[in-house]
């Protein structure tokens, strides 16, 4: 059997016009951030952090103009985006749902719910429904192991769960009558 190489160093990546890294932010990157650290590449998470919180995710494209300014390997960037489960390099839905799946809330049946979501949704853990309202994923531990099974609905916690429960969440978001910020102990009246 033969090895298959892939012509890594050849790869092409999909460019834009206009460059993610925007003048403004290249202007905050090089006189906020870089003088913070004696390293240039020590202000890598807070230019990733900049182009996700504007664009959603960290196009490929991004992560090298982030190298250029920050003189370092788009390989680096490339490294750091894949490994941490914060970033996303690839476009995700609306709204981002992440279920804890840390011991406590897999005790108190998280699972179940994850399966309502993925049965509700039609996409598994890690896709987008057709539409991009929706990505589902699982994440560690969200920190509230007393109130589990515990979800994310974008950034409000949402405890207590159950499948039917987050069932209701969801038609909430969809047909518009879900409130921000949380619920605590989810109303049975959703």
């Amino acid at each position: 059997m033969s090895w298959t190489t892939k012509n890594s160093a050849g790869t092409q990546i999909e460019r834009r016009g206009e460059p993610y890294l925007t003048p403004h932010m290249r202007d905050e990157l090089v006189n906020t951030y870089l003088p913070r650290y004696q390293v240039r590449k020590g202000a890598l998470f807070p230019a990733l952090h900049m182009v996700q919180h504007h664009y959603g995710w960290i196009p490929a494209q991004a992560m090298k103009e982030i190298a250029e300014v920050l003189t370092i390997a788009p390989s680096e960037v490339l490294d750091t985006v894949s490994f941490y489960e914060e970033f996303w390099d690839k476009p995700k839905g609306q709204h981002l749902i992440s279920v804890c799946r840390s011991i406590a809330c897999e005790f108190c049946e998280a699972t179940a719910c994850t399966e309502a979501i993925k049965a509700k949704l039609d996409i598994d853990v890690g896709e987008t429904t057709e539409d991009n309202k929706f990505t589902l994923i699982e994440l560690e531990c969200i920190g509230s192991c007393d109130t589990a099974p515990v979800a994310l609905i974008d950034d409000d916690l949402h405890e207590n769960l159950t499948p039917d429960r987050v069932c209701k969440l969801i038609d909430s978001v969809k047909n518009g009558t879900y409130t921000k910020g949380g619920t605590g102990a989810v109303k049975e009246d959703l």
